[in-house]
């Protein structure tokens, strides 16, 4: 019992240092923080929102992520980050997923944003979600759709996957949209 135990944390290890889709500014863009997480946070590095108590956090992506979390072991680890698992990490610690196959959703995923990434117009945003829904909603408001066509099939692909595979559904602010 103790060595599954022990191998599912080592997947889940493996998988979360092979994706990091939740610290890039992939899937979300700011953490929560509790109040009292706000200035250790800044000391961490990372950027901090304090002036709305509704969105206290910090902004994605995490400058603390440099192919792999760098204050993973800190004391002042944020909650958020400590406790966020997405759909993909709970199947593989409930055994529905092998290691290999979620790996392979990741490099699906990420391949997916990649390729849409090289898609999308410059802009002041660093995060991918936020240029990403800006492009969506400027396409599918725009009257010449038909023509964007390909790119917009390709940004429903990767919301399905993302609400399929990370089990993020609210991906559009607004709900709305996506």
């Amino acid at each position: 019992m103790v060595k599954a135990e022990y191998s599912r944390a080592t997947d889940a290890t493996a998988l979360c240092k092979a994706c990091g889709l939740c610290c890039t500014g992939h899937l979300f863009s700011w953490v929560r923080l509790k109040a009292s997480e706000l200035t250790p946070s800044e000391k961490l590095g990372l950027n901090v929102i304090r002036n709305d108590p509704r969105q206290r956090g910090f902004t994605q992506p995490c400058p603390a992520w440099n192919g792999q979390c760098t204050i993973y072991n800190s004391p002042h680890y944020p909650r958020g980050c400590d406790s966020y698992k997405c759909k993909l990490l709970r199947e593989l610690l409930d055994e529905s997923v092998s290691l290999p196959d979620a790996l392979a959703v990741v490099e699906n995923a990420k391949d997916l944003i990649r390729t849409l990434e090289a898609q999308l117009p410059k802009s002041s945003h660093s995060s991918f979600r936020e240029r990403f829904i800006a492009q969506v909603k400027k396409l599918r408001g725009s009257a010449s759709q038909g023509r964007n066509q390909k790119f917009l099939a390709k940004a429903d692909g990767l919301l399905n996957f993302i609400r399929d595979f990370f089990g993020v559904k609210d991906f559009f602010d607004d709900d709305k949209e996506g």
